[in-house]
C-alpha cells in the first residue's frame, strides 16, 4: 500500500487537526465552524482530473469531448433512453445536448428511434460502434478504480460508493441510486 494512503487510513482526528487546522477537524467531526476542507477539495479535484483524463485521451482520437462521453455512457447503460430523460440526468440544456447528439448520430455511434407508444418520441440507443467505444471508456476508468481500490482495505468500495452518494444533493439520492443500480444500505465499517 502506498505510504501516503497508509497514513490517511490510520490517521486520527488529533493528528489530522494539527495538519489541516483545528477548524477543519471540528467541522469534519460535526462541529459548526466552517473552515474550508482544502484537503478534500483538492484531492477530489486531482482525482477527477486523472479519472476523466484517462477517457479524454481516448475520446480525442474520435474528436469527442467529455460531453460526448456522458451522453454515450448513459445511452449505452439505458437503451431506449428518451431525450427528456437524458436532459434530466445530465442537467444540460436541449441546445447543448443537440450539438453533442448530432455528432454521435452523424458518426454512427448512436441511433434515434421512434417511440413504440408515441412515434413522436425519440428513443436513443447505441450502435455496435457506440457500444464498443462506451465499453472502452468504461474499461479505462474501471482500471483506475481497480488500481485505487486494490490499495485500500477490504470493503473500501462500499465506503467509496456511500461517500459519493452522500455528495449528491439529498433530494436526488434515491433517483441517483436507482439510475446507478446501487444498494442504499450503509457499508460495514472498515477494519
Amino acid at each position: 500500500m502506498d505510504e501516503t494512503l497508509a497514513v490517511l487510513l490510520t490517521d486520527d482526528t488529533a493528528s489530522r487537526a494539527m495538519r489541516t487546522g483545528a477548524a477543519g477537524a471540528a467541522l469534519a467531526e460535526g462541529g459548526t465552524e466552517a473552515a474550508p476542507m482544502f484537503d478534500l477539495i483538492e484531492l477530489l479535484f486531482f482525482a477527477y482530473r486523472d479519472f476523466v483524463g484517462d477517457a479524454d485521451r481516448l475520446l480525442e482520437t474520435y474528436g469527442f469531448g467529455r460531453a460526448h462521453h456522458r451522453v454515450l455512457h448513459f445511452v449505452n447503460r439505458r437503451p431506449n433512453l428518451m431525450i427528456t430523460e437524458l436532459l434530466d440526468i445530465l442537467r444540460i440544456t436541449k441546445q447543448s445536448l443537440n450539438r453533442v447528439l448530432k455528432d454521435l448520430l452523424d458518426q454512427g455511434f448512436v441511433e434515434a428511434r421512434p417511440g413504440v407508444a408515441d412515434r413522436r418520441q425519440r428513443l436513443l440507443v447505441v450502435t455496435g460502434k457506440g457500444r464498443r467505444l462506451a465499453l472502452d471508456l468504461a474499461g479505462v476508468q474501471t482500471q483506475r478504480f481497480a488500481r485505487a481500490l486494490s490499495e485500500l482495505p477490504a470493503g473500501a468500495r462500499g465506503h467509496a460508493m456511500a461517500f459519493l452518494l452522500a455528495m449528491v444533493d439529498p433530494q436526488e439520492r434515491g433517483k441517483i441510486a436507482g439510475l446507478t443500480q446501487i444498494e442504499t444500505e450503509p457499508p460495514a465499517a472498515i477494519p
